[in-house]
């Protein structure tokens, strides 16, 4: 199938004998894109701007290329080829989308000789960088081309609504052919940039079995590693909550679009940058000593992926993030993630299923990556949400202890202070109220010495002491408001009284009354008390 078949990470490739792909070699392969390219895009520019219609999606154009030249296509030195282009216009909608246009994009991909990078998967496709940093062209199988373009449909709908995704961002569908041999490209945006040093890079699925690095991808610089590593080699990334939310929620929407299109097996690209080692390192001007250039493609980086209000804007980023998200290991050193869902074009058809089952009688049918897209999706977001990224907790208010020390020492100083003046007005009450409820002088005299000289006892009518006649019934004695009427306004309608000999017991359903409203309560006790005491000898005397 290919020689291209070694894992490998970004970077350039440096070996002395030329890869090929379908009996093709690498550098024909990239002369024959940026040709086809170049013409295919240079063409649309003549047709007029419009609405994508349905039959748009399913449009394939094709332009036959020799080496000597003709009337429409220039003259090049490698084999001839014809090149497809698949639903150019559709294509052209997606990239005004994210604010490419046609010159920028002709100039991205045929002004400098493509980048090989060595194969970050075990597909053995082909991947080639632009040297900007802005695009990534992979070679993709026949069903894989197949499969992208029955999703346009789907595609298009899903970034109207929302363009900031973690999803990848397909900007051209292509074939050379050559020789009888159909090589299929595609075009995405650039998930890691090749300016920033990547000192880690991951591989995670959120499934386990076989997830683990093998050990000639560990003996490589940069190795990409897999969920099982990450596990063992990190206590996740830790995100302030407001980026740790707009995160998780993308990544939710993403797994929801993906599964309504029965995707599964995808994968999350992801890439960390040590701020600190970086500076260490003095690695300040990124690869190769190349000044660091931002991005130009709107929502292209991973914080623009995850933020904002989704308004067309210049996206340009200027400083040394390279729209990377800042993040921290639980050591609180600092991060910059970059991230990307990848592998999309994997739909659970009948070989796929037959090799879930296959793998489920001899493993746990949940471990293995290959799973129905709803099970695929909801392990892939626990795992991401609960043990890739974690949210930064705040640090709550816990006072210290000379704190805490100082405030019982400043409660129980309060409570000294204010212990002695309670206990003086506990006892003046008592001694207000025992007099109230002492009445073994029945002379009157016990309520002089109290210096109340505005009391004058009276003694009721006559028409009253026959009905209070009526009323009384030894112990107990029901005295009415009619005979508080001065004090209606402040106290309840109805008090109880119990006599016992001499002594008079007051109980009183009013249970809200004002503290500093002592006085006036036993005055009204002295004077239905002393009003009581008459009438009773009143009653005796008859």
């Amino acid at each position: 199938m290919s020689s291209a078949n070694e894992n490998g990470v970004s970077g350039s490739s440096n070996n002395s004998r030329e890869k090929t792909y379908k009996k093709t070699t690498s550098s024909a392969l990239k002369g024959a894109i940026q040709l086809g390219i170049g013409y295919t895009v240079g063409n649309l520019t003549s047709k007029p701007d419009r609405d994508v219609l349905m039959q748009d999606f399913y449009v394939v154009e094709s332009v036959f290329l020799p080496s000597e030249g003709s009337n429409l296509t220039p003259a090049h030195h490698y084999p001839d080829f014809r090149f497809k282009t698949y639903a150019p216009l559709a294509f052209r909608y997606f990239r005004e989308l994210f604010g490419i246009k046609p010159d920028d994009y002709l100039y991205s991909i045929c002004k400098e000789p493509l980048i090989e990078l060595s194969n970050p998967g075990a597909s053995g496709s082909l991947f080639y960088l632009t040297s900007d940093d802005e695009f990534i062209i992979k070679t993709v199988q026949h069903k894989e081309a197949e499969f992208l373009q029955k999703l346009l449909p789907g595609y298009y709908m899903n970034l109207n609504q929302n363009p900031r995704t973690l999803l990848p961002k397909f900007y051209g569908l292509y074939c050379v052919q050559s020789g009888g041999i159909n090589i299929r490209l595609v075009v995405m945006n650039n998930v890691l940039p090749r300016s920033l040093k990547m000192h880690y890079k991951y591989d995670l699925k959120g499934s386990t079995y076989k997830r683990r690095a093998s050990r000639k991808e560990r003996e490589k610089s940069c190795p990409t590693y897999k969920d099982l590593d990450f596990v063992d080699m990190h206590d996740g990334l830790y995100f302030d909550t407001e980026t740790y939310n707009a995160l998780t929620k993308t990544l939710q929407r993403d797994c929801r679009v993906l599964e309504s299109f029965k995707i599964m097996d995808y994968s999350l690209l992801l890439g960390v940058h040590v701020l600190d080692q970086s500076h260490r390192e003095g690695d300040v001007n990124g690869v190769d000593g190349k000044r660091i250039v931002g991005q130009k493609v709107l929502y292209s980086t991973a914080m623009e992926s995850i933020q904002g209000d989704g308004k067309a804007a210049e996206a340009l980023t200027t400083d040394d993030t390279m729209g990377g998200i800042p993040a921290k290991t639980h050591r609180d050193e600092k991060l910059l993630i970059f991230l990307g869902i990848i592998d999309i074009l994997q739909s659970y058809r009948f070989m796929k299923k037959l090799e879930h089952s296959w793998k489920a009688l001899v493993y746990d049918g949940d471990t293995v990556s290959v799973h129905r897209p709803g099970f695929y999706a909801d392990r892939f977001l626990k795992f991401m949400s609960t043990r890739v990224f974690r949210k930064i907790q705040p640090n709550r208010f816990s006072p210290s202890k000379r704190a805490r020390n100082s405030i019982s020492a400043l409660k129980s100083s309060s409570q000294e202070v204010l212990s002695p003046q309670k206990e003086e007005k506990a006892e003046e009450r008592t001694d207000r109220l025992g007099g109230a409820r002492s009445l073994a002088s029945l002379d009157g005299q016990v309520f002089w010495s109290y210096n109340r000289p505005d009391l004058v006892p009276q003694t009721p009518y006559p028409h009253e002491a026959s009905s209070l006649r009526n009323t009384l019934s030894p112990p107990s004695i029901f005295v009415t408001d009619r005979y508080l009427k001065a004090r209606s306004n402040e106290r309840c309608a109805c008090s109880t009284f119990t006599l016992e000999d001499s002594a008079i017991c007051l109980t009183s359903e009013q249970s809200t009354m004002d503290i500093d409203r002592d006085d006036d309560s036993v005055l009204d006790a002295y004077f239905v008390s002393f009003y009581i005491t008459v009438s009773r000898l009143d009653l005796e005397r008859s």
